[in-house]
């Protein structure tokens, strides 16, 4: 009896689809990045190139009308005394928040990765965390209260005997106010407590990836605990300090709640932008400030590059 042989079957559109993907797995990544990608670069570049390209326009100051007439005036208003006080305003006190958010989160992102374990690890966690679901205008109020005239700040600083100091620093100049809720200092504390989550976070995970067996290879060979602290664990952590400070910096940079709400009167780059664009319609001078902060935050990612920063993201 003979036995006929059928051909094998032709393969279907998804096997050979799924044939493509495993001989040229690169087009898979493409196809699958395709979308995010076009979102990125349409969406977000092309609306943030359309913005800055607008700051070349010109703005009628007369009429309150822009035409599309190529000028670097706005550019070259950056540098007017005014605006460019603006500018290190907003700088100094980016900088100055980022310091200070490194030194108070350095303290507890190091109990949190050497001697918090279990159930007390994941408390820390959640006490880092629990301010950053709350509203962020609603934490911004909140502070306003607290810093006022007669609020609880006042109150604890005088039951402390501290009323004299803090009138002797409401009194400096840049500082000055009559209350903390008027003053610079008031806003550079809000500043801090808003974003210090954001610098201890880093600097925990880059303690917890230091290898113990250093610290203890650093206590035989003599080392004094500042020697230790010096020489292996600061420099071992300045990534994790570097990728915090890219969030501390930048969101101070470009907020403008804050500044409006706490602290004396007196502009900041965010609040710039804001008025220019919504209160005066001055689109362009808007997209010129706009271009402050993205040169000033690629000048620090350049950088914190070199600090590793991006290695502890």
């Amino acid at each position: 009896m003979e036995m006929s042989l059928s051909p094998p079957p032709s393969p279907s559109r998804i096997g050979r689809l799924s044939g493509l993907f495993w001989r040229k797995p690169a087009l898979g990544l493409f196809l699958l990045l395709l979308g995010p990608l076009m979102w990125f670069g349409i969406v977000y570049l092309g609306s943030l190139f359309t913005l800055l390209w607008q700051g070349f326009y010109t703005f009628d100051d007369f009429t309150m009308s822009i035409t599309p007439d190529l000028t670097l005036a706005n550019l070259k208003a950056l540098f007017n005394p005014a605006n460019y006080d603006i500018i290190l305003r907003t700088l100094a006190m980016a900088v100055g928040v980022t310091i200070a958010s490194a030194i108070l989160a350095f303290p507890m992102a190091w109990y949190m990765a050497r001697y918090a374990h279990g159930k007390m690890k994941a408390f820390f966690y959640i006490a880092v965390m629990l301010p950053m679901w709350a509203s962020y205008i609603v934490k911004a109020y909140a502070w306003t209260l607290l810093l006022a005239k007669d609020g609880v700040a006042q109150w604890f600083l005088s039951h402390m005997g501290l009323e004299g100091v803090l009138n002797l620093i409401l009194a400096l100049p840049g500082i000055g106010g009559n209350t903390l809720s008027t003053s610079g200092l008031g806003r550079f504390l809000v500043f801090v407590y808003i974003w210090l989550p954001f610098m201890i976070l880093p600097v925990q995970a880059a303690l917890e990836r230091l290898p113990l067996s250093l610290l203890q290879a650093s206590s035989d060979l003599g080392a004094r605990p500042g020697q230790t602290f010096r020489y292996v664990v600061l420099p071992l952590a300045i990534p994790g300090i570097a990728a915090g400070s890219i969030f501390t910096f930048s969101l101070t940079l470009g907020d403008f709640i804050v500044p409006q709400l706490v602290g004396p009167p007196g502009y900041f780059i965010g609040n710039m932008v804001y008025s220019q664009q919504g209160a005066i319609g001055n689109m362009p001078m808007a997209a010129a400030f706009t271009l402050v902060p993205i040169v000033l935050i690629a000048l620090y990612l350049a950088f914190v590059k070199r600090l590793g920063a991006f290695d502890a993201l």
